[in-house]
C-alpha cells in the first residue's frame, strides 16, 4: 500500500484511475483494458507530479524527506556494495542498532560505509531509535574511522536522522562529548569521506558523521541545525509555524548548495526518491565512483587540507579573507583586516598623543 502525503491528493486520485483501468475485472465486470485512456492518464500524472514537486516549499521539501516509503540507510548498503561485514560495538558500554556500520567492496575496492538507520516498519524503527544515535553509536564510528585511516580505506556514510537521542541515558553517559569527538576525528582523518544525506540531516546528531570531504545531497533531502517545528517553537512558541521556520533556515538542498555548505546534489526520480529506486540507485552510485576517483591522485596531507578548508571557507565568501582557496594554516598575510588594524592603530595613537598634550598644557595653569 503506497502512502501518500497531503499534497499529494491530486497524485493519489490518478494513480487510483490508472490502477482501476488496468484491472479488466473491475465493478462493470469483465470488460477489455483501454490502454488509450491508460496512456492518457498516465501522461496526466507525470504532468501533475512535475508541476508539484518542480514546486516544493520548504515544509513540502522536508514532508519528502521523512516520507515513510523513502529509501534507508539499509537498503542503499544492501544494493550497492558487495561483502559488506558488519561490525558492532563501541567496546565501552554496547551496541547502537540506529547506526549500521562495517566494510564491503564499491567498483572492487575496499570502503567503510556508515548508515544511520530509521527503520522500515514500527518494529524496526523502535529497535533502531528511529535513527536517533546514543552516544556508543557515536563512540563505534570514531573506533571504526580510525580503523579506516590506518589502512587508507574510504569512508562513506549515509545520513539520516532527526537529531542524536536526546534521552537521560545518552546525556548521562557523555552524549555531547561522544559527537565532539566524533567531529575532532572526521576532521583529523586522511583518507576521502564521504557523507550523502539521504532524508533527514538534523542538528548534531548529523554533523557528528557529515564533516566530510563532500557533503552530498539527495535532492529532496534536508539539512538543518535543528527541525522546522524546534525552531518554530523556540522563536514563536507555535509549532505550527513550521513553513515559516523551514523558509528561514534554508534547509533544502538547491539552498544549502547556493550557500556553499554543500558540494552536489543528486537528482531524484520525478516524485521523490521511493517512486524508482533503481534509478535513484543509479544516480547515487554514479556520484559515489566519480568523488572516489576524484580523491585517487592526492596524498593524504591535501585530502586533509582540502576538508579543512571547506569548512574554513563556509560563510568566509565576503569577509576579510582576500583569497579563500588555501586559508588551512588560518593565517592572514595582506588583507583588509590588517589595514583595519594599522588604521586604527594610527588613530588611536594620536588620540593618545593628544590627550598628552592637553594634560601638559592645563599643567601649565
Amino acid at each position: 500500500m503506497k502512502n501518500y502525503l497531503n499534497f499529494e491528493n491530486d497524485i493519489k486520485n490518478l494513480e487510483n484511475e490508472i490502477e482501476k483501468l488496468k484491472d479488466p475485472f473491475n465493478q462493470e465486470g469483465l470488460s477489455e483494458v483501454d490502454t488509450q485512456k491508460i496512456s492518457s492518464t498516465q501522461v496526466e500524472l507525470d504532468e501533475k507530479l512535475k508541476d508539484i514537486y518542480s514546486n516544493l516549499d520548504p515544509w513540502q521539501t522536508t514532508m519528502v524527506a521523512r516520507h515513510e516509503d523513502r529509501p534507508k540507510s539499509k537498503f542503499f548498503i544492501d544494493n550497492l556494495f558487495d561483502d559488506f561485514i558488519s561490525l558492532s560495538g563501541d567496546r565501552y558500554y554496547g551496541e547502537d542498532k540506529s547506526v549500521i556500520t562495517g566494510f564491503a567492496k564499491f567498483n572492487g575496492k575496499s570502503v567503510l560505509v556508515i548508515g544511520q538507520e530509521k527503520g522500515e516498519n514500527l518494529e524496526s524503527r523502535i529497535e533502531r531509535n528511529f535513527g536517533m544515535m546514543r552516544p556508543e553509536g557515536y563512540r563505534k564510528t570514531i573506533r571504526l574511522m580510525n580503523l579506516a585511516n590506518k589502512f587508507n580505506i574510504p569512508i562513506i556514510s549515509f545520513i539520516d536522522t532527526p537529531g542524536a537521542y536526546p534521552g537521560v541515558g545518552a546525556e548521562e553517559r557523555g552524549q555531547a562529548e561522544a559527537i565532539a569527538k566524533s567531529i575532532e576525528c572526521c576532521m583529523e582523518l586522511k583518507v576521502p569521506t564521504l557523507a550523502i544525506i539521504i532524508g533527514e540531516g538534523g542538528s548534531g546528531g548529523a554533523i557528528a558523521l557529515a564533516s566530510s570531504n563532500k557533503v552530498i545531497m539527495l535532492e529532496n533531502a534536508i539539512y538543518s541545525v535543528i527541525s522546522p517545528e524546534g525552531c518554530a517553537t523556540i522563536l514563536w512558541r507555535d509549532p505550527k509555524k513550521m513553513l515559516d521556520a523551514a523558509k528561514a533556515m534554508k534547509l533544502s538542498a538547491k539552498d544549502l548548495l547556493e550557500l556553499k555548505v554543500i558540494d552536489e546534489i543528486i537528482p531524484e526520480p520525478l516524485g521523490g526518491a521511493h517512486r524508482d529506486r533503481d534509478l535513484m540507485l543509479d544516480n547515487l552510485k554514479r556520484s559515489i565512483s566519480k568523488n572516489l576517483n576524484y580523491f585517487e591522485d592526492l596524498t593524504s596531507e591535501e585530502i586533509m587540507n582540502e576538508r579543512k578548508n571547506k569548512f574554513l571557507k563556509i560563510g568566509r565568501n565576503k569577509g576579510f579573507v582576500s583569497n579563500s582557496e588555501d586559508i588551512s594554516t588560518l593565517t592572514i598575510k595582506e588583507n583588509n583586516i590588517v589595514e583595519i588594524i594599522k588604521s586604527k592603530k594610527i588613530i588611536i595613537g594620536s588620540a593618545v598623543a593628544g590627550l598628552i598634550l592637553l594634560i601638559a598644557v592645563i599643567s601649565l595653569f
